[in-house]
């Protein structure tokens, strides 16, 4: 089969690589129809998770129909159409049975790894190194899922791939960033960054009672794709955000603010430069925390700080003492997508929110190099790139390529 996998530092490929074969009992085998590349997997080919090795299938936002199951899978039956929560679940554990799926005890065979690195394990992801398990990612044409009964989802009858497909990771991930918000009638939220988690992040906030959102990025696009759902925006590079963020919200901050960026943050100013130069060392600091410097002073005294941006290593200068004087709430981690998948596919089936609007490349699998190149430089406007792997190249298109790119 094709599949996309790691050739190095800022480097895929697609590669012929042999087909998954049923491994254990409960597992099951995905014919994939569609897969998504995700802005954790520019961390993984950026060069900041360690433990990458070269021939790794990426890819941890994929779908598909079952075409094989081990002898002890139950619920799930060959022919199911399935989305595949990127956390894996074993459904027994301490951490599973109370819906911290992301969590898992028992679904990272490489736990001793990420012990080392954080503590306690996460779950397994799929594509996402051997810090979490070293499963094949789902950015090929089949893909071995574990512990199918407790994991995959079965779709709707009716519902498109495009309006389940992100049901896997970014739609669940901006949910739970905007539920760890704890919203109340009346209040007003702030969003670092209108990638694919940000948009979600924006209607999720509405979804869940914020009076207003207010957006912060760089890039145009991104920004008037949040406005289309009713959110305030701001672009840091032409306007002072704090001073800003404190005149919208008459002198006394957001009630709560998101950090939708991550380890890869573009700072401005020396302490940008500074955070760059030295994450390049991998010693001196491994994240660009500008994002997540910003949220915690932005947020009002008393505010809840949600950070759904992925953070690996070590940060310098976290403004601890704001944190701590103004009484602030953090809330993160890795999404527990499997306990959004019935209440997210309930608004989707009414309406409510509309999955496909992030979506700017249709792109074939063989076409990957050039998706990622495009998602990680925002060349052609792109926000979202979705790979079919059963296409042509001649197939798939931008979905308006008439736009102007904003790159060479």
């Amino acid at each position: 089969m094709k599949a996309v996998v790691w050739d190095g530092v800022n480097r895929v490929k697609v590669e012929r690589v042999p087909d998954p074969e049923i491994l254990q009992p409960t597992d099951a085998i995905v014919r994939v129809t569609s897969t998504a590349i995700c802005g954790s997997d520019l961390h993984l080919v950026d060069g900041y998770v360690p433990s990458m090795v070269h021939g790794d299938i990426l890819g941890h936002e994929f779908m598909g129909e079952v075409v094989e199951v081990g002898p002890a899978v139950r619920r799930i039956k060959v022919g199911d159409r399935v989305i595949v929560p990127f956390p894996i679940s074993c459904g027994q554990c301490w951490y599973c049975r109370r819906g911290l799926t992301s969590l898992c005890d028992n679904s990272n065979p490489n736990a001793t790894l990420a012990e080392a690195l954080w503590g306690y394990s996460p779950a397994g992801i799929y594509g996402y190194s051997h810090l979490t398990g070293g499963y094949a990612g789902g950015q090929a044409q089949f893909a071995r899922t574990v512990y199918a009964d407790d994991n995959l989802y079965v779709v709707p009858g009716g519902m498109a791939d495009e309006q389940a497909l992100f049901l896997t990771d970014v739609l669940p991930t901006g949910y739970m960033a905007a539920e760890h918000c704890q919203i109340e009638p009346g209040d007003v939220v702030a969003i670092f960054g209108c990638g694919p988690v940000g948009q979600f992040a924006v209607r999720s906030a509405f979804l869940l009672g914020a009076e207003r959102v207010i957006t912060i990025d760089r890039f145009e696009e991104r920004l008037a794709l949040a406005a289309q759902a009713g959110a305030e925006t701001i672009n840091y590079e032409k306007e002072e955000v704090f001073e800003r963020l404190k005149f919208l919200t008459g002198g006394r901050g957001p009630d709560s603010v998101m950090d939708a960026v991550g380890l890869e943050a573009h700072g401005t100013g020396m302490g940008g430069l500074a955070d760059a130069v030295k994450q390049t060392t991998r010693v001196l600091e491994t994240e660009r925390p500008h994002a997540l410097r910003a949220a915690i002073m932005a947020c009002r005294k008393g505010g809840t700080v949600s950070v759904p941006g992925v953070y690996g290593g070590l940060a310098d200068k976290i403004p601890v003492g704001s944190f701590m004087n103004k009484a602030l709430t953090l809330k993160t981690g890795q999404t527990h997508v499997h306990r959004y998948l019935d209440v997210l596919t309930r608004h989707i089936e009414r309406g409510e929110i509309d999955p496909a609007v992030i979506i700017t490349h249709r792109l074939s699998l063989d076409e990957a190099p050039h998706a990622y190149k495009i998602f990680k430089h925002k060349h052609e406007h792109c926000i979202k790139c979705v790979l079919d792997p059963w296409a042509d190249a001649s197939d798939h298109a931008p979905v308006d390529p008439g736009r102007p790119p904003t790159g060479p």
